[in-house]
């Protein structure tokens, strides 16, 4: 199934019925009055989350969705039919817009969590209302209110606690399903990932949190090149970035004979061009998510070096690189690493992943505990509130 995250449709609630005119004629009322009714009121256009959703496939083929109108009224009183409501329903993560202003008009987090988009028409009154001390006998009755109408985008905002990114072939796919029950495409050339996959990890004491994997970064993505930007909203509710290096780059450049300048003085050495290099691509992933929204650049990130499988005849290396990621990063961010960051792991054979797991669910826990909303709490007395954490 193609991965659909936006759709722009057309919404309109029911119009109401007409008020009837009707006036009572029994062989036993000789003095029958008005008895029209009410029309019925137009039906709603209601939008519903729904987590058995994951994308907005339904609304590739259909762009109109429409309530019914209130039936009129009719006579002995009687009231029309209301007008049958539609209910919409999207995965939970989608957020509402105006399509003409951009207005945000709701943004969907919980399961079951409605939102009336368009409200019906109330039904016309019947002339039975409109009877007087003077006019006895009205011949008129109101028409049904219009329903509301409006055009609106749907933008999809995946869910998740952590958002695994870096450049393609650095192997987001394969950490994503050695630490999930989610089976990505998993091949040795970029791109292989096309659209974002989520994986929910359960750690040893039962709890549990969704990753995802963020395909298409590269330098340049905010200018469209690579994937561009179009999975970059999936990362903006996140607690925490996983940001992933490939650590293949760091045997194959510290592994090259150092060529001197061209002034025929020292070059770097091939260790610090390898440093460079993994740098530079951390860098690039950093500004395209500052280019995008500024906020992603002060996120929680825990950096990895990937592939450990390559580079176990080279220990010293490993450890070399991971001092000299450590201190490089630190310039940065502005803040030196936490404990054992930049981790070193490989996500093929499963080295370092329980380290890295519980890393992540500190980041997770924390974020939780800071985004905590305060509930005010009335004593008995109504007189003092204190606060509660939920």
């Amino acid at each position: 199934m193609r991965f659909i995250d936006e759709a722009e449709i057309k919404v309109e609630a029911g119009h109401g019925g007409p008020g009837s005119i009707s006036f009572r004629r029994e062989t036993f009322a000789p003095r029958g009055g008005p008895d029209g009714g009410d029309g019925g009121a137009g039906g709603d256009v209601t939008f519903q989350a729904s987590a058995q959703l994951g994308t907005l496939q339904d609304f590739r083929f259909r762009r109109s969705y429409k309530a019914t109108a209130g039936m009129h009224g009719s006579g002995a009183n009687k009231t029309g039919r209301d007008g049958e409501s539609v209910t919409i329903k999207v995965p939970v993560g989608t957020t509402i817009k105006d399509s003409e202003t951009g207005e945000l008009l709701v943004d969907f987090s919980y399961d079951g969590e409605t939102w009336v988009a368009c409200k019906g028409g109330r039904g016309g009154k019947g002339n039975a209302h409109f009877v007087s001390s003077t006019h006895q006998a009205p011949k008129f009755a109101q028409p049904g209110e219009e329903g509301t109408a409006r055009a609106i985008k749907l933008e999809l905002k995946l869910l998740a606690d952590v958002g695994i990114i870096g450049f393609p072939n650095a192997g987001k796919s394969t950490l994503i399903s050695r630490i999930s029950a989610a089976r990505p495409k998993i091949a040795d050339y970029e791109f292989t990932t096309l659209t974002p996959n989520l994986g929910v990890v359960q750690m040893p004491d039962l709890s549990t949190f969704v990753v995802a994997d963020i395909p298409g970064l590269i330098e340049g993505a905010h200018r469209g090149l690579g994937l561009g930007t179009k999975f970059l909203k999936h990362i903006e509710r996140t607690a925490v970035f996983v940001h992933l290096l490939d650590g293949t780059k760091v045997l194959e450049d510290a592994t090259k004979p150092e060529v001197p300048n061209e002034d025929g003085t020292p070059s770097k050495s091939s260790f610090d061009l390898a440093i460079d290099g993994l740098i530079a691509r951390y860098q690039g992933i950093r500004t395209e998510l500052g280019l995008f929204n500024e906020a992603l650049l002060h996120k929680p990130e825990i950096v990895v070096l990937n592939k450990l499988d390559v580079l176990e005849s080279e220990l010293t290396l490993v450890e070399n690189a991971r001092v000299a990621l450590r201190q490089r990063i630190a310039s940065i961010r502005g803040t030196h690493p936490a404990g054992n960051e930049p981790f070193v792991i490989s996500a093929v054979a499963g080295t370092g992943l329980p380290e890295l797991l519980f890393a992540v669910q500190a980041e997770i826990l924390a974020h939780r505990a800071r985004n905590s909303a305060p509930v005010k709490v009335a004593l008995p007395d109504d007189e003092n509130i204190r606060v509660a954490r939920q």
